[in-house]
């Protein structure tokens, strides 16, 4: 298996199996920190930069977090329009990036770009972490998931994954690739707009991905021991800030994950992922329910973050 250190976390198309279970067992090796709200002194040494040029919530500060729980440091910015990337001289990736390199040890990416976070390694000597590109992908987050799945069920292998929301996600791009490490057949289920493109089915019958499409969620959600929502109704990936207008849809039945649906339809033991933010896709009278899991998912998106830090700084081998 090749070593974590110094290695740029871009893509799950790049990780071997083995791979996954290495960093899911560090994670649950340092698990008990972030508990047990703790801090420790392992990479006291090193400094974390965020590169954050579209908004974010959970992937900046989980990240940002996982390096405090963890004894390092944190700099960077969270808005371009503050930086010399986002004003006047519209500062070029690589430039950026090769300052950003001298402040720091590892930076975090967040871009509107697809590709941006893959452009910025080509020229940093430090690792850099795709913390989102565009319509790109979202490796963390689904490392993430997968390490909620594999915490709450025991395993990944033989689980049946139901997949809903828009499918041009990042998100919905880093698990494809992440399952065709796994024995896990998958359903996607989104509006006709939003299904996946010709080229990703594609890519995903060469990797030998078990997948399915369906139109409607409560066709296939009895089936589902993992179910992965996202939402339909989407800002534009593709700007660096896209704010919500006057009018906003709601999210059409098809696509709901209701307490009614999941009490007459779901397995018992099902468990439901939501990266969040949402919008009406899951009503809050779902979060006290037995199936929901996306706040122990949003706990352990700062164990993973501290376990991939830790890898790729060198702290653990």
């Amino acid at each position: 298996m090749r070593s974590f250190a110094g290695r740029d976390i871009l893509s799950l198309k790049d990780f071997e199996r083995e791979e996954f279970f290495r960093v899911f067992e560090i994670a649950e090796k340092l698990e008990p920190i972030a508990r047990n709200r703790r801090n420790t002194d392992t990479l006291k040494e090193k400094t974390l930069v965020s590169a954050f040029y579209q908004p974010s919530t959970r992937t900046r500060l989980a990240h940002e977090a996982a390096m405090h729980r963890l004894g390092g440091h944190v700099t960077g910015f969270a808005d371009p329009k503050m930086t010399r990337a986002g004003d006047f001289y519209q500062e070029s990736i690589k430039d950026t990036i090769k300052m950003l390199e001298y402040y720091g040890d590892v930076i975090v990416m967040r871009h509107f770009q697809q590709g941006a976070p893959h452009e910025a390694a080509k020229w940093a000597s430090i690792p850099i972490i795709n913390g989102g590109d565009g319509w790109g992908e979202h490796p963390t987050q689904i490392l993430t998931d997968l390490y909620t799945v594999l915490r709450e069920k025991g395993r990944i292998d033989g689980l049946t994954w139901l997949a809903v929301g828009d499918m041009r996600m990042r998100t919905m791009h880093s698990l494809g690739y992440a399952l065709t490490q796994f024995d896990c057949p998958i359903t996607f289920v989104g509006p006709p707009n939003m299904t996946l493109t010709k080229e990703f089915k594609e890519e995903l019958k060469q990797y030998n991905l078990r997948f399915s499409e369906a139109e409607h969620v409560e066709q296939v959600i009895s089936k589902a021991d993992v179910i992965l929502v996202e939402p339909v109704v989407q800002p534009d990936y593709t700007k660096s800030r896209d704010e919500r207008g006057a009018q906003v849809n709601l999210t059409p039945a098809n696509y709901k994950i209701t307490r009614e649906l999941l009490s007459t339809k779901a397995k018992s033991d099902a468990i439901l992922l939501h990266s969040l933010p949402r919008m009406d896709e899951i009503p809050p009278d779902v979060d006290i329910t037995r199936w929901s899991r996306y706040w122990q998912e949003a706990f352990n998106g700062v164990v993973m973050r501290m376990a991939l830090l830790s890898l790729v700084l060198g702290a653990t081998e």
